[in-house]
């Protein structure tokens, strides 16, 4: 067992060198931290005011006689642990005397008398903590911290309307769902086939990076379930900022529903186009566009076979090298497509066919864009596919920023940790394109951002005159820290 007291601790640990002289380690180096690029998400955090703005979403029941740490302080201390990497509550009992945290919270280091302590694992609890009974407020005995579900996710449309200087011409609303596997007794959990464990089922709607809504969802329920009902929201709020842009919805084949449909359709402005899942009906219609695909391959095959026959000798190894030279056939078309049962109304549907030495591959997608506005290649190709990029936004959640550590036992509590790692996002994204744009971690992902930008070791030395933090004079990264501080220097205050 490790010893509870440090005296048993040596003085010095001495290591022997061959050919050198020894090398010498103690625990003397006075306050140093590993996290001094946390100064930058301090600093655009007070210009945009994201964690404060959050904070406003809490009530606080407590005693105001008996709080040493408001919520605010709470909040931020939370956010700023996920996006420096801490995901446990476990790890605040030691960044609880961290320095760099300290003073990213505004609290004062280096005064002996009255050291700087920040809320431990316990006291942050409290903010997640949500019992069935949450709405006990001032009579709770146990649960003295609430939140509005409401105002939250507000909050995130919010800080995406506020990014914009001036409202765009159009946008893409991306929607999807995501695996969130748990293991243990959390409510709402269930076994999901498609993903092969329990877990729960998020919704996210993103904007390009902008988060805009991510809601916690059972996984037994229908992929679209609640869909069209934070769509009617989002926008809903968009349209009270921005009543001209034109918006795009964009999705899998899961969204490819009626109502979520028939409800795009009777908005202005509002298109859509989904994923449209294969049957005998869609295959028969694209016969046609399969036989000129295949057509097309074998044309462009036997002209290059041939081509080759005249400088090699004719054998079955050309035809594999013909094959290696030649792209895939591909070829669109648009169909006037309605389900049996399932849609109120006729829609157009894209099919896109490929043809090539694997066979064909047919696929579909149905969109409320008009032939004469969008043909259907470029419909396929750039309105449809750039979805895909929805899923680097989940990786940054799940394996950067820690949004399936959905361990607590109430739903609810669960739902609070995965909003506490959406603004961790939402101050990351922050960074990267307000301060980041014209660097080479513009497009790069927040665990880059936080490895090259954020873990900086730093000696910190307090005097009368000022506090400096001084980071290794071998970073790789100082030229990116100037050029991210010059940005902050231009952000106006939005205190």
């Amino acid at each position: 067992m490790t010893p509870a007291s440090t005296d048993r601790i040596p003085k010095q640990f001495k290591f022997e060198q061959p050919k050198s002289v020894p090398i010498v380690v103690n625990f003397q180096g006075g306050q140093v931290t590993s996290d001094a690029g946390l100064s930058l998400i301090a600093e655009i955090d007070r210009k945009l005011q994201i964690t404060s703005q959050f904070a406003l979403c809490f009530q606080d029941y407590r005693k105001p006689n008996r709080i040493d740490h408001s919520i605010e302080n709470l909040i931020k201390q939370r956010i700023y642990g996920l996006v420096m990497g801490y995901e446990d509550l476990n790890d605040h009992e030691e960044l609880r005397h961290d320095p760099m945290f300290a003073l990213s919270l505004g609290k004062r280091i280096g005064v002996q008398d009255k050291p700087a302590t920040l809320a431990g694992k316990s006291t942050l609890n409290r903010l997640e903590h949500c019992p069935e009974d949450v709405e006990q407020g001032a009579d709770s005995r146990y649960h003295k911290i609430g939140h509005s579900s409401a105002e939250i996710e507000s909050l995130f449309v919010n800080i995406f309307l506020k990014s914009y200087s001036k409202e765009p011409r159009k946008i893409i609303l991306d929607l999807d769902v995501t695996d969130d596997l748990v293991h243990g007794n959390q409510e709402q959990v269930f076994f999901n086939t498609y993903y092969g464990g329990y877990c729960y089922a998020p919704l996210y709607i993103f904007c390009g990076k902008h988060l805009l809504a991510a809601k916690l969802r059972p996984s037994n329920v229908d992929p679209a379930f609640g869909a069209l009902e934070e769509l009617q929201r989002v926008i809903k709020q968009i349209r009270q900022h921005w009543q001209n842009v034109e918006i795009l919805i964009r999705g899998d084949s899961a969204y490819s529903r009626d109502d979520i449909m028939t409800w795009c359709e009777s908005q202005t402005g509002v298109d859509y186009v989904f994923g449209l899942a294969r049957n005998s009906r869609l295959i028969q219609m694209a016969t046609a566009t399969q036989n000129r695909a295949s057509l097309d391959f074998e044309h462009k095959l036997s002209t290059v076979t041939s081509f080759l026959e005249t400088l090699f000798k004719p054998d079955e190894q050309i035809s594999e090298l013909a094959c290696d030279l030649i792209d895939n056939s591909i070829w669109h078309k648009s169909l006037d497509y309605q389900t049996r049962e399932s849609w109120s109304r006729s829609r157009r549907v894209v099919c896109k066919v490929e043809y090539g030495i694997k066979g064909n591959n047919t696929r579909f997608v149905v969109t409320s864009l008009p032939t004469n506005k969008v043909p259907p290649g470029q419909l396929y190709r750039q309105k449809y596919c750039k979805r895909g990029e929805m899923e680097n936004r989940f990786k940054e959640q799940q394996l950067e920023l820690f949004s399936d550590r959905t361990s607590t036992h109430t739903f609810a509590g669960n739902q609070l940790r995965l909003w506490f790692s959406s603004i961790a996002y939402v101050l990351m994204n922050a960074l990267r394109s307000k301060c980041l744009a014209k660097t080479e971690l513009q497009n790069s992902q927040v665990g880059t951002i936080r490895t090259k930008l954020l873990k900086l070791g730093a000696l910190i030395t307090v005097s009368a005159r000022r506090i400096l933090i001084a980071i290794t004079s071998s970073s790789p990264s100082k030229h990116i820290f100037a050029a991210a501080y010059r940005c902050l220097k231009m952000l106006p205050n939005t205190a």
